[in-house]
């Protein structure tokens, strides 16, 4: 008998006051004694994290406030709608120093930085971790970034070349130092090769580079690449690319669709089949007991504020709802933005009409994930089913409250997996690429 497969776990959080479950911040058990501005708060959430064997703590990241409902960020900025957050990066290092196993995923747009710094940076924050950083790649959609560095919004059909040649370059920097290039002979005082540190001369259609990488081999030599896409493009980049793939169904009939066709791709791209982590997105929502739970929920749910429910709706899909009626069926409205989560928020209706008032409560509190609430058992019981019929290598849990919600999954949900052999007990390594690819 082929041996269960054992989920990977990670934290999805973002740098600020709320994370993506709308009208947190106010929730009576959220950040209780802590501040998201303080060090201390991303100790702790870390060895939570760490103590429960997650593979990471994955930040979201948007570069600047919402701006598509009403033209205006005013709705987005009144109701805390991922808003006020911080860059990203700048929590690495804290992380890092509180724990010595647990990943840090980073989202970090290639919009507006060239391909020379943000390799840097990562390799950068790869050593600073000892070898704990992946990369979530992202090319900006949403128009209020592009307003925000007085930019112009990118043609979205070239988007993925643009992106295509932006992650070559940086392999070919990263590649670029050979293993044995550092010398550090003090007799002679040569301390590199510069034979074995290759120059970069490079000049495609949106970049061009001279130069060599700045920064020693790092210890996993790259981050560990992580992307979610959803088009039919953005599919094909994730199978050549990504070692794990981020996505959003909200049923196990979609995660198998989407599972199959990503492997399919992998195989396609030259890749080995399985060689791609596939990691879906849940909201755990837990309890003692299964009425505990539900009332847990239902307090989650009644916090959901609409405009701004609508303002967060608008910007990820980059139209502004605020000229719709809320009746009006989601599937007839033609989107720019993320094609993905608006294909999620029409199927999360179960064969009925979602409109855009519930497409936008349903993505302000769990991004069309599934929402799965109850004991831990009842929990277990979930993930196994999205592991084994959905093709799930593991969950990316979306906050509610915090820390509360991870210590509630650590405390209660991860013994349970344990139990029932679907959880590590222990750490493979001491990267997050060797831990990855532990079963």
């Amino acid at each position: 008998m082929a041996e269960k497969k054992r989920a990977h776990i990670l934290g999805f959080i973002q740098n600020g006051v709320n994370s993506h479950a709308t009208g947190m911040w106010r929730h009576s058990k959220d950040k209780v004694g802590w501040s998201y501005t303080r060090p201390d708060y991303w100790e702790h959430m870390a060895r939570t994290m760490e103590r429960g064997l997650f593979d990471a703590i994955f930040i979201a990241d948007e570069l600047a406030p919402y701006s598509s409902y009403g033209d205006s960020s005013d709705a987005t900025v009144k109701w805390a709608v991922q808003c006020p957050t911080h860059e990203p990066s700048t929590i690495v290092p804290i992380i890092a120093t509180a724990t010595t196993n647990l990943g840090i995923g980073v989202t970090l747009s290639t919009a507006f930085e060239h391909p020379y710094s943000m390799a840097r940076r990562l390799s950068s924050l790869d050593h600073i971790s000892g070898g704990r950083v992946a990369w979530n790649i992202v090319g900006s959609y949403s128009k209020s970034e592009w307003d925000a560095y007085g930019a112009q919004m990118d043609d979205r059909s070239r988007r993925y070349d643009r992106i295509e040649e932006y992650i070559h370059l940086c392999k070919l920097l990263w590649n670029s130092w050979e293993p044995d290039a550092i010398i550090a002979d003090k007799a002679s005082g040569i301390f590199a090769d510069p034979e074995k540190v290759r120059e970069i001369f490079y000049e495609g259609e949106f970049f061009k580079c001279r130069g060599r990488h700045f920064v020693a081999p790092s210890p996993q030599g790259q981050p560990v690449l992580w992307q979610a896409g959803s088009s039919d493009r953005g599919r094909d980049f994730a199978a050549q690319h990504a070692e794990a793939i981020f996505a959003i169904h909200p049923d196990v009939e979609q995660m198998r669709a989407y599972s199959d066709d990503l492997n399919a791709r992998v195989v396609r791209s030259g890749r080995s089949p399985g060689s791609v982590k596939m990691i879906y997105g849940v909201q755990p929502i837990v309890g003692e007991t299964r009425a505990e739970a539900e009332r847990k929920f239902d307090e989650i749910r009644m916090l959901l504020p609409r405009e701004g429910s609508l303002a967060m709706l608008s910007g990820q899909l980059s139209v502004d709802f605020m000229k719709f009626n809320p009746e009006t069926p989601l599937e007839d409205i033609a989107i720019p933005g993320i094609q993905g989560v608006k294909d999620a928020l029409v199927r999360s209706g179960a064969g009925s009409t979602v409109t855009v008032g519930e497409a936008a409560d349903i993505y302000s509190m769990r991004f069309a994930m599934p929402a799965v609430v109850g004991t831990p058992s009842d929990i277990a019981d979930q993930l196994e089913e999205f592991m084994d019929e959905g093709g799930a290598d593991g969950f990316m849990l979306l906050a509610t409250y915090t820390p509360g919600c991870f210590e509630e999954f650590v405390d209660l949900v991860v013994p349970e997996l344990q139990r029932r052999g679907r959880y590590r007990t222990a750490y493979a390594g001491t990267t997050l690429r060797q831990n990855l690819l532990q079963n």
